[in-house]
């Protein structure tokens, strides 16, 4: 499953296993400026993990929470999205771009926070899925590396 992280992928599952755990994630929410493009990139390492790289080509499992950004909130964390495991390759345009960003360079046991603009995940379009996006919306992502196996 590749949940949140591609326009057009996310999938009912993601909706279900939240309404069915009572939590709040899949509502619907506007971003707190209406425009967020000028919200620039970032990212924080909290651990530097000790094992493995992610590099591009390698395939890579990572946890992750998502969240609405907003700068008003502790962390600049607003409404969340998504908490979920999601395993892709690097390079291969499986996620968002801001998401593929945030982990290259984790080594396994690292965790990061990253702040990514609408330019790097769902744009001035926003994603209508399960997990409704808006337009021009900055995210949010707490990101901790399980695994990388490197490229064949």
């Amino acid at each position: 499953m590749t949940p949140l992280l591609r326009p057009g992928r996310l999938v009912a599952a993601v909706l279900i296993s939240a309404c069915a755990a009572g939590c709040d994630f899949g509502k619907v929410a506007a971003p707190t400026a209406p425009d967020q493009s000028n919200v620039p990139y970032s990212q924080t390492d909290f651990t530097i993990g000790t094992g493995a790289t992610a590099v591009p080509g390698s395939t890579v499992t990572v946890n992750y929470g998502a969240w609405l950004y907003d700068d008003t909130a502790p962390d600049k964390k607003g409404v969340q999205l998504d908490a979920n495991t999601t395993t892709f390759v690097i390079g291969a345009n499986q996620v968002i771009p801001g998401f593929e960003q945030a982990v290259t360079g984790m080594n396994v046991g690292g965790t990061r926070r990253a702040i990514i603009p609408p330019s790097l995940a769902y744009g001035s379009t926003g994603s209508n899925g399960a997990i409704t996006i808006p337009p021009n919306a900055a995210l949010v992502f707490d990101l901790a590396l399980t695994a990388v196996t490197p490229p064949q």
